[in-house]
């Protein structure tokens, strides 16, 4: 008995092991030296990208293979097969699960999943990490390959947590309810490390978002997982700032918003946040309406939202967004002379057509 008691504590010694990064980074992994023409420019940038993914994915296999060395690999139903306990990825059906999923009806499942015996129901297990191989068999009505190994909550959560950490395929938001769940659940701040990588300044950030966005908003808006870190506290400071507009429920239940992707629907609601508030004319009282028009944005041919315009009977309001357009202001300031003096020269020709009727 000892001795089952000491492998098992061996196999999962390396989770307790302190490996703390920022946030969606880790720690760099030797690799080989590029070939010469592709280290810089474009094709040296995707040459990078593919071998950071390939770096991840070999660190997820060698953590599994850790976590399931020397163990019996079964197939079992996935009908009896929950959901760890705690939640981390928001369901979505991405071309990356798609691909998951297609690999899996060609060539088979090519790692188990690790699940425990579920805790409170017999006959029943519970995944520890492999969430989207599990869901994929279920789709395709296969059994799925698995160890099954005894896990405590806390063993759980760390191999849940940091399986996620090895592959880096989680979005910022994901990564950030995960850790706030798992402090609801009571677990310390040391545990929380643990279980996502990442150092305590980080966990204080990712905890934070989660408590400042309302969860309704997260939901609507999904994983985003273009959108960074960055954002998600920007758009957390702006529901801490001041209350949401009061038609936001309106608005997140709205055929546009339902239809658009996930991080097109952040960008949205990021908008509502941090468009001006309506200029009111002079003598207006509190009841009157305060705009003529509803805010807008301008949008360059890239793509980029370079600012908002309000407009009243009064005035017109640019909201240059300095994050996607940074030193565009000043520029614009700079050209106003040149821009104003060729308006007023337009404006003046234009009178002097409709007088002649040219």
């Amino acid at each position: 008995m000892g001795e089952k008691l000491m492998a098992r504590k061996n196999l999962l010694a390396g989770l307790t092991q302190p490996k703390l990064t920022a946030v969606n980074s880790e720690p760099p992994a030797p690799r080989a030296a590029p070939l010469p023409f592709t280290s810089r420019g474009a094709v040296g940038a995707v040459t990078r990208s593919i071998d950071d993914l390939a770096n991840r994915a070999n660190a997820a296999r060698e953590l599994e293979a850790r976590l399931t060395s020397g163990q019996v690999i079964v197939e079992l139903d996935p009908a009896c097969i929950d959901a760890s306990f705690v939640m981390d990825r928001m369901a979505q059906d991405d071309e990356e699960y798609q691909a998951l999923r297609d690999s899996i009806a060609k060539s088979g499942q090519d790692s188990p999943i690790l699940v425990r015996p579920h805790p409170t129901e017999p006959g029943r297990f519970q995944v520890a990490f492999g969430h989207r191989r599990l869901r994929a068999a279920r789709d395709l009505a296969k059994p799925v390959r698995a160890v099954v190994r005894p896990l405590s909550d806390r063993e759980l959560v760390l191999a849940q947590g940091q399986e996620n950490s090895a592959r880096a395929n989680l979005s910022f938001i994901e990564r950030a309810r995960f850790a706030h769940r798992l402090e609801e659940g009571g677990y310390d701040r040391e545990t929380i490390m643990l279980a996502l990588s990442a150092d305590k300044t980080t966990v204080s950030r990712l905890i934070t978002v989660v408590q400042r966005i309302p969860a309704e908003v997260i939901e609507a808006i999904g994983p985003a997982p273009a959108t960074g870190r960055d954002r998600w506290v920007e758009l957390a400071a702006a529901f801490h700032q001041g209350p949401p507009p009061g038609d936001l429920t309106a608005r997140l239940a709205g055929k546009d918003f339902h239809s658009a992707e996930t991080d097109a629907r952040f960008q949205q609601v990021l908008g509502w946040l941090t468009e001006p508030a309506p200029a009111r004319s002079i003598g207006e009282g509190e009841g009157a309406r305060r705009d003529k028009e509803p805010a807008r944005a301008w949008v360059h041919s890239s793509g980029a939202k370079v600012m908002k315009i309000q407009s009243t009977d009064r005035a017109t309001t640019l909201a240059i967004d300095r994050t996607a357009a940074p030193g565009f202001d000043q520029f614009l300031l700079e050209q106003m002379e040149e821009l104003y003096s060729r308006f007023l020269a337009e404006t003046q020709q234009r009178g002097r057509k409709r007088r002649t009727g040219a």
